[in-house]
């Protein structure tokens, strides 16, 4: 069962962004790594064909794409970023004490930062599983891959711009 939090978060403008991307390598994309590597295959043997191996190998990481991208906007909720209040939430710009040092980043999918120079957590990050629905001034502290023990308190909750 999917709740809320778990459902990534897409700006309108996000959204389009990727429909075109989606679009662009399920047609064009695919039709230039299919030539290249039909013209691989004509120089002859493939065991031993640099080109024929890095066009299957680009292949293989386009249609990923195409498949993370299929499941991203088929399950993304697509609207405004939430303005804040405070609260930390999917889209939300965050400024925290993270292990005693001070750090802003955008909460939510990596794809909706686009251009931006933030760093991007996923609320389903161990970090972002700790701080959503925290208020400014809240502490808490969350396990980092290592095993560390990591404090975090939230200083600033923004609403994101792009």
């Amino acid at each position: 069962m999917s709740t809320d939090a778990q459902v990534p978060f897409l700006t309108q403008e996000a959204y389009d962004r990727l429909v075109a991307e989606l679009e662009h390598l399920s047609t064009v994309g695919r039709d230039e790594i299919a030539k290249r590597i039909e013209a691989a295959r004509e120089e002859g043997d493939l065991k031993e064909n640099g080109g024929y191996h890095a066009a299957k190998d680009e292949q293989g990481k386009q249609e990923a794409r195409i498949r993370t991208l299929e499941q991203l906007l088929k399950t993304a909720k697509v609207g405004e970023a939430p303005a804040s209040r405070g609260i930390v939430e999917p889209g939300t710009v965050v400024t925290a004490l993270v292990a005693g040092g001070e750090e802003q980043f955008l909460l939510g999918s990596r794809e909706i930062a686009g251009g931006t120079d933030l760093d991007v957590y996923s609320e389903a990050s161990p970090l972002g599983q700790a701080i959503l629905g925290l208020k400014i001034g809240e502490k808490t502290s969350y396990e980092a891959p290592s095993g560390k023990s990591i404090s975090v308190e939230v200083t600033g909750v923004e609403t994101y711009s792009g």
